[in-house]
C-alpha cells in the first residue's frame, strides 16, 4: 500500500507546472526536517516561496505538509524515488545527501541547480569521500571551514568552483534556545553522563563500549547511552550485547529516539568519538565533552594533501578533553576535572562559536535568502534557453 502512495505522491508531484516546483526540497529520513524546517519557514512565511517537499520516510513532517505555501509528497526509496530523481523537472532541489550522483539517485535529464545543506559542523575533507560534494551546484556552508576546504580542493584540482553560501548551522541555536542548567551534583550518585558517539566498526561502542560503561557505573554514575540512529541498522549485535549486561542497572538508560531532548539538556558532560554531536553538544549547550580517541574517521587518505587540519580534530581539547581507550580506568577523574573547572571551557566555546560558525542567530534567514537567490537564476536560465 505505501508502495502505490509513493507512486501517487509522485505522479501528483510531476503534474505540477514549473512555477510550483521552482524550490523543491528532499529529505532521505526523518531526521532532515530538524534542518530543512526553519529555512523552509523563513522561505514561505516571510519570502513568500511556495516549497514542494518530497521525503522518503512517511512519517516525516515535511511529507505531511498540504497547505498553500508547502506541498508534501512521500516518494519512498525504491524505484519511485530513482525515477523521480532521473526525470525531476525543477528550479533548484535542496537536499543533505553526501555523495550524490555515485549511486543509484543521480542527477536528473533535465537542468536542475542542486544544492547541498550541511546537518554536520565535521569538516568535509577527512570524514567524507573527497569527491562528495562534486555534483552539487551550490552548497550552504555551516562554517568558514567548510569553505576554505572546498576552495581549497578546487584550487589543488583545478575544478570549477561552486557557488558557496555562508549558511550557518540552526542546531545550534535550537540547542542554545533549550539550554537549561543539569541538575545540581554533589557526589558521583548526582553526576550525569551522556554516551553518544558515532557509529560504525571503529567507533567507542564497538571497541571499548562494554568496559568503559562498566567503569562509569561503578564509579557511581548515571549513564544514558544514546548511540547514533544508524548504530541498530549497522551493528544490532553490539547494542543488544549492551542491554544484556547492562539493560537491569538501575542508573543505566538507553536512548534511541533522536527527538528526546532531556537526555542532552539534563546531563553535565558528554563522552564520544569523533560525532559531530559532541560539536554540537559543546558549543550549543556550552557542557564539557570528553573525547575517547578512537581512530578518526577517515574515508578520503587523500585529505591531508589540502593542508588543512579538520574542525573535528582542531576543537576537541578547546571544548573538553581527550582520553585514550587504553585509559578508560582515568576517564571518572578526567570528568571531575572539566566539570569542576568551567570557566575557561566557557571562554573557549564562545570564541569558536564566533569564528567558526556562520551566522549565529540568524541562519534560517540567511538560508532561505541563499535558496530564493538560485531559485531566481535558475528562472533567468530556463526564460534564456525557453525551458520554463
Amino acid at each position: 500500500m505505501q508502495a502505490l502512495k509513493n507512486w501517487r505522491d509522485y505522479r501528483a508531484f510531476k503534474a505540477l507546472p514549473r512555477e510550483r516546483k521552482r524550490i523543491v526540497f528532499y529529505s532521505e529520513s526523518v531526521q532532515d526536517w530538524h534542518h530543512f524546517e526553519p529555512v523552509i519557514d523563513y522561505l514561505s512565511d516571510v519570502l513568500g516561496e511556495s516549497i514542494c517537499y518530497l521525503g522518503s520516510d512517511p512519517d516525516d513532517p515535511g511529507v505531511n505538509r498540504d497547505d498553500d505555501q508547502v506541498s508534501g509528497f512521500c516518494i519512498g526509496s525504491g524505484l519511485t524515488r530513482t525515477i523521480c530523481f532521473q526525470w525531476l523537472q525543477a528550479g533548484v532541489m535542496v537536499m543533505t545527501m553526501v555523495d550524490f550522483n555515485k549511486l543509484q539517485l543521480k542527477r536528473s535529464v533535465y537542468p536542475v541547480s542542486y544544492v547541498y545543506m550541511f546537518h554536520t559542523l565535521v569538516s568535509v575533507h577527512r570524514a567524507d569521500h573527497e569527491d562528495s560534494y562534486d555534483s552539487y551546484d551550490a552548497i550552504l556552508c555551516a562554517g568558514p571551514h567548510h569553505m576554505r576546504e572546498i576552495r581549497k580542493r578546487e584550487e589543488l584540482l583545478g575544478l570549477p568552483e561552486k557557488q558557496l553560501f555562508a549558511h550557518g548551522y540552526h542546531r545550534l541555536e535550537e540547542l542554545s534556545a533549550s539550554r537549561r542548567p543539569p541538575p545540581a551534583w554533589a557526589s558521583d550518585e548526582d553526576i550525569r553522563v551522556l554516551l553518544a558517539p558515532s557509529w560504525g566498526e571503529q567507533t567507542i561502542l564497538n571497541l571499548c563500549g562494554p568496559e568503559l560503561i562498566r567503569v562509569l557505573l561503578t564509579a557511581g554514575f548515571h549513564l544514558t547511552v544514546r548511540p547514533h540512529y544508524q548504530t541498530r541498522n549497522a551493528t544490532p549485535g553490539v547494542l543488544k550485547s549492551i542491554v544484556d549486561k547492562f539493560g537491569d542497572h538501575p542508573r543505566f538508560i538507553l536512548v534511541e529516539d533522536m527527538a528526546e531532548a532531556d537526555s542532552l539538556l539534563d546531563s553535565h558532560i558528554m563522552i564520544t568519538d569523533w560525532s559531530g554531536a559532541g560539536i554540537e553538544y559543546g558549543l550549543g549547550l556550552e557542557k564539557p565533552v570528553l573525547f575517547i580517541d578512537v581512530p578518526p574517521k577517515a574515508r578520503n587518505e587523500w585529505w591531508q594533501e589540502l593542508g588543512l587540519e579538520p574542525f573535528e580534530s582542531y576543537v576537541r581539547d578547546k571544548i573538553g578533553a581527550v582520553v585514550s581507550p587504553g585509559e578508560l580506568a582515568d576517564v571518572p577523574a578526567r570528568i571531575h576535572e572539566l566539570l569542576e573547572k568551567p570557566e575557561g571551557l566557557t571562554r573557549n566555546i564562545e570564541s569558536l562559536q564566533d569564528e567558526w560558525v556562520f551566522n549565529p542567530g540568524n541562519s534560517a534567514a540567511e538560508g532561505a535568502r541563499a535558496i530564493a537567490e538560485l531559485a531566481a537564476q535558475s528562472d533567468a536560465q530556463a526564460g534564456a534557453t525557453g525551458d520554463g
